[in-house]
């Protein structure tokens, strides 16, 4: 972690569980600062591979602890809670995430620079990479991290003019303190992450974190696009941050209309002038960048611009190939029914690629975009479920089993169903079969490579 004094958080000490893409770099970087670290992780592989740290399971490490560090993906309640979150609320330690850290950091460092966090159900990670594009290409220094990547404890010390861009998942806002967002977006709320959070109630209220401790100069976005974050918005009325709302399809103060990006001030951009934001999701992640970045001080044409030459994002309906006069889109990122839906309304037929570990909705909020799929291919542990809602609605599929196997049916069915894309949209997890969406993505991309070379 470049640039911060080695005491910041000098004297302090702090178990680090989880010694992953968050909490590895966080272990490093927190020494680097001045902390004892105490380094932890279930996995005896990731204890071997954490060279150079004291890793000891703190509940016997003895001595006081100042904090626990927990990886966004342990359980400190629900459904779960891990053994060492349940010592640390019975002993009284604090339970952070590395995001927490990165501000606390900062402003020991003495710098004022903005912090802006953004979270939704979907659309976040295109959305953080996005307004860092924009303020980048404006002239401001910015970095963007946290759930997108880099952790965040990997970022540089920014100076008082700079600006962190963080995707906040839920997990990580149940665990800030005293982070404050100088802009604080909230796309949208759909069914997810029940588990973690008892229900939607809970996982509303998660996310709403987002805007804690934001204060009357501050600036809440809100997406408007559904009844869950319209509630958001009725709530947001009442705290003392300004309120922008966003739109994909109008009536918001910052919308898409007749294709064209505006706010009060009249048009920004034409959406069709963004190739890699099609659609009106992404439409509504610009209108969330366009209401923040002017916030940040970025002028309109600036805004113009970024958004015209964003490159987009890896797993996120990337074109990673035509074969034959057929595109094939990787949308490995859409792991529930609203991402997918994000993706098929794109198209006017296509040959689907689906499945996994289906959320707990399935496909069924799905069904008004069936008309769309000429066939679907279907892969993975919940084949089946998603099977009996195509064949109760009249969907030819197949149950391909493997990636492999669904992308050379696909490209067999596309020819003969006149179909010109084919679409990766799982709408499901991908832990049964890979180790990440991104591992599934990548995997989709090198098949229809091979399928390229073999034409």
């Amino acid at each position: 972690m470049s640039g911060f004094p080695n005491t910041v958080f000098a004297g302090q000490r702090f178990a680090v569980v989880g010694l992953g893409k968050n909490g590895l770099p966080a272990a490093h970087a927190l020494i680097a600062m001045g902390v004892e670290v105490i380094a932890w992780d279930d996995s005896e592989p990731a204890r071997t591979a954490a060279v150079g740290l004291d890793v000891r399971d703190p509940r016997t490490a003895g001595g006081r602890f100042d904090a626990v560090v927990l990886s966004p993906g342990i359980p400190h309640l629900l459904p779960k809670p891990h053994p060492i979150a349940v010592w640390a609320r019975e002993t009284g330690v604090a339970i952070i995430s590395d995001t927490e850290l990165l501000y606390r950091a900062v402003r020991g460092a003495g710098s004022a620079a903005k912090f802006v966090g953004i979270t939704g159900t979907n659309g976040k990670s295109t959305t953080t990479a996005l307004l860092a594009h924009v303020l980048t290409g404006a002239g401001i220094a910015a970095v963007a991290g946290a759930n997108l990547g880099p952790a965040a404890l990997s970022l540089p010390l920014l100076g008082d003019d700079g600006v962190y861009v963080l995707e906040m998942s839920s997990y990580m806002l149940e665990r800030i303190v005293s982070l404050r967002f100088d802009a604080a977006a909230m796309l949208n709320l759909s069914v997810d992450h029940l588990d973690r959070h008892g229900d939607m109630a809970g996982y509303a209220m998660a996310k709403r974190g987002v805007f804690g401790r934001q204060c009357a100069g501050d600036l809440a976005v809100i997406g408007i696009d559904d009844a869950l974050s319209r509630d958001m918005a009725g709530w947001l009325a009442g705290q003392p941050a300004r309120v922008a709302t966003i739109s994909g399809v109008g009536h918001a103060d910052f919308r898409t209309e007749d294709g064209v990006l505006r706010d009060g001030g009249g048009p920004i951009v034409a959406m069709a002038d963004c190739p890699t934001l099609p659609g009106a999701h992404n439409a509504q992640n610009a209108a969330a960048v366009a209401a923040m970045a002017g916030f940040l001080g970025v002028g309109r044409a600036a805004i113009a611009a970024g958004l015209r030459t964003y490159p987009g994002l890896p797993h996120r309906q990337q074109l990673v190939g035509r074969v034959g006069g057929v595109r094939y889109i990787n949308d490995s990122k859409a792991t529930n029914s609203d991402a997918a839906q994000r993706a098929l309304v794109c198209y006017d037929r296509l040959i689907w690629i689906a499945g996994g570990m289906a959320k707990e909705d399935g496909i069924e909020p799905l069904v008004p975009l069936f008309p769309r799929i000429a066939h679907a291919m279907l892969i993975g542990r919940d084949s089946p479920i998603l099977a009996a809602t195509l064949r109760a609605h009249g969907v030819a599929f197949t149950e391909a089993g493997t990636l492999e196997n669904a992308v050379a049916l696909a490209a067999r069915a596309a020819a003969e169903e006149a179909a010109d894309v084919v679409l990766l949209s799982p709408a499901c997890a991908s832990w049964d079969q890979f180790t990440g969406y991104d591992q599934r993505g990548d995997r989709f991309a090198e098949l229809v490579r091979r399928l390229e070379g073999s034409r």
